[in-house]
């Protein structure tokens, strides 16, 4: 029984274990190496809920959200919609690490002085018009003709009040040489109709079609073009040139009676950077299906589109743009194509990287300890020239000498005991130039 437990450890101790780190590390570090690059490449498994901001209850962008969130859990995804104040909260909330938001929408210009190093853009989805709706006694065509009046800028945090201190500044505008009164939606509308301010800034949200009618039907109400519409495109990048054709509002009517310049940032679909691809993908689906016919300000097919803007189009919505979902997420039912992705995560590393090298590591193994054996030859044949140009004592002395070293060595040299034969036949080779050496008598 000692005899046969004894044999396995014989055999451990025939082994060399410098060999088998030097061959067996680099083979365990290439195979952890390609198993955290594959699971980069092919991500773990997406999550099956994430949070959309969208907008106040009742409004636009509440409503899309609304219309995203009944795409999206079509394909087994629960989405929470958070409510906000509006498009620069939005921002702000994805801005914010602590506050748990995957994605939202947000318009153009609001960035500064807010860290986006973080998210990125999954594309364009629409432009968002800016009406200024004035009541003056001469029509006006330029911002800069409301310096001293009464202007409604929109609530605070909403895209409207940001953007209307932007373009004021723009025209060397601010609440010392106009009045700019915090007022939104209805609130702004009512206030002017009433003569209670001169002029409003609506878009958005605020610019709701009841309002907006409200605002036509009064006869001493205004819609300003944007004479300078090209001038504001140019300054300010995130702006776009829209035009509001002919009795596009009311045919009957005529309103408005001729075609009107308007400007509006973008809106953008924002998210973290950290976003799965496949929920990405998945919201990029959901936008052209909402966003991709026909419009006021848009062709069928315009939107979304990878427009950059303030935000950075992200790596994975730049290749949904150009080759479409992916493969898996297109072929297969979510939940069956998030599975293979995580089975793929441990076959592909084993397919690619782990069986050949399991094939490769015991012939590299082989290799080394059969050049530890060979190595001495090329020390024996050196040897054995030196011995055909010995003349004297001390010369063979040094090759004596250098002999009982080499032949020390061998005996320390530890093989497998599948090389066991290579090693024996190695030491009679040794012995052998040993015995040339001393039957060669010293020359005189």
């Amino acid at each position: 029984m000692s005899d046969e437990a004894g044999k396995p450890r014989a055999r451990l101790r025939e082994i060399s274990w410098r060999d088998g780190l030097m061959v067996g590390v680099p083979a365990l570090l290439i195979i952890v190496a390609a198993f955290a690059f594959t699971g980069k490449l092919v991500q773990t498994a997406p999550p099956t809920h994430i949070r959309m901001i969208s907008g106040s209850e009742g409004s636009s962008y509440r409503t899309l959200a609304d219309k995203y969130k009944k795409i999206i859990e079509a394909h087994g995804v629960k989405v929470d919609v958070v409510p906000s104040e509006g498009a620069f909260d939005n921002l702000e909330h994805l801005a914010n690490p602590k506050d748990a938001i995957d994605v939202g929408f947000v318009q153009g210009g609001l960035s500064d002085g807010v860290d986006i190093s973080h998210l990125v853009s999954l594309g364009t989805v629409f432009t968002q018009p800016l009406m200024v709706y004035y009541r003056l006694p001469q029509p006006i065509d330029r911002l800069s003709e409301l310096k001293g009046k009464r202007i409604a800028i929109g609530a605070e945090g909403s895209g409207t009040h940001a953007l209307a201190l932007k373009l004021l500044k723009a025209n060397d505008m601010d609440d010392k040489t106009a009045t700019l009164v915090p007022a939104h939606g209805e609130d702004a509308a009512r206030s002017l109709v009433d003569g209670k301010i001169d002029a409003a800034f609506l878009m958005g949200d605020s610019a709701t079609p009841e309002v907006m009618r409200g605002l036509r039907e009064d006869p001493g109400v205004r819609l300003m073009s944007f004479r300078q519409a090209e001038g504001y495109v140019r300054k300010l990048k995130f702006l776009s040139h829209m035009t509001l054709p002919e009795g596009a509002m009311d045919l009957g009517k005529n309103y408005p009676s001729e075609d009107v310049s308007l400007i509006g940032p973008a809106v953008e679909l924002v998210a973290r950077k950290s976003i799965h691809p496949a929920i990405s993908d998945m919201l990029i689906s959901a936008a052209r299906e909402i966003h991709s016919g026909p419009g006021m300000y848009r062709k069928a097919g315009e939107y979304p589109a990878p427009l950059e803007h303030d935000f950075p189009v992200s790596n994975d919505a730049i290749r949904y743009y150009k080759t479409g979902q992916q493969t898996l997420y297109k072929m297969l039912p979510f939940w069956l194509a998030s599975l293979v992705d995580r089975v793929l995560v441990v076959v592909l590393p084993l397919l690619v990287i782990v069986v050949p090298l399991s094939r490769a590591v015991p012939t590299i193994y082989r290799w080394r300890v059969r050049s530890r054996i060979y190595r001495w030859y090329g020390a024996l044949m050196a040897i054995e020239r030196e011995m055909a140009r010995a003349r004297t004592d001390d010369e063979r002395r040094d090759i004596t000498r250098r002999l009982d070293d080499i032949q020390h060595a061998v005996a320390e040299l530890k093989t497998p005991l599948s090389f066991a034969d290579q090693l024996y036949v190695l030491r009679d080779h040794v012995a052998h130039v040993r015995g040339r050496l001393d039957e060669k008598p010293a020359a005189t």
